[in-house]
Parts: structure tokens; C-alpha cells; sequence
């Protein structure tokens, strides 16, 4: 059976926040670790049926970036929820979600720009 792996790696300053993330995968076509400025990672437990997250970002990770990413995550948790379950009325309304939230975003900038 093959096998792959990725590893993070986590830079953090003296109080335990994060400077920089760097990360690798075996099965990569890049030759050095990747650079990143946040990242969620979460397992499903089977025996307590809960899902174990780990949220990280640099001091770096603009707030527009974070907009930006929460909803590419979003967007790709519906895809994987459909890809999962063929549910394609539930990933649409996960998607319109994922559209509010951003459009929200978008207009609550907008309006602290115009202040």
C-alpha cells in the first residue's frame, strides 16, 4: 500500500504565536516546503463523533485574507460534502452560505473604508 505524508511546521514567537507556517507532502511536485499564512486542519473522531480542529494563522494573515480563505473553505467543504453524500440541494444552500458571508464581508469593508 502506498503511503503519503505532509508534514507542518509552525514558527512561533515567545508567546506561542504563530510567525510562520511552512508545509510539505510527500507526493508534492514542489522540492521545498510551501509557505502559508493560515491553515485548518481537522480529523474526525469515531468514537466520541467529534470533529478535532486546529486554526492557525500568522500576525501576517490579513483580514481580507481571512474573508478570502474562510470562504474558498467553505465553498470546498460544499464540494466535499456533495462529492460525499450526492446531497446537491444541501451543498447549494452550504454555497449560498458561503456567497452571504462574502458578500457580507465585502459591504462591511466597504462601508469601514467610507467612514
Amino acid at each position: 500500500m502506498h503511503q503519503s505524508s505532509i508534514q507542518v511546521q509552525i514558527g512561533l514567537d515567545d508567546q506561542k504565536i504563530p510567525q510562520n507556517i511552512k508545509w510539505s507532502a510527500s507526493d508534492s511536485t514542489a522540492t521545498e516546503a510551501q509557505e502559508a499564512r493560515a491553515m485548518m486542519l481537522t480529523f474526525w473522531d469515531p468514537t466520541d463523533k467529534t470533529a478535532l480542529r486546529i486554526d492557525l494563522w500568522t500576525k501576517d494573515m490579513m483580514v481580507d485574507e481571512m474573508a478570502d480563505f474562510f470562504y474558498q473553505n467553505l465553498m470546498g467543504m460544499s464540494d466535499a460534502y456533495l462529492r460525499a453524500t450526492q446531497d446537491q440541494a444541501l451543498s447549494n444552500e452550504f454555497k449560498e452560505f458561503a456567497k452571504t458571508f462574502y458578500t457580507k464581508f465585502r459591504a462591511s469593508q466597504l462601508s469601514e473604508n467610507n467612514k
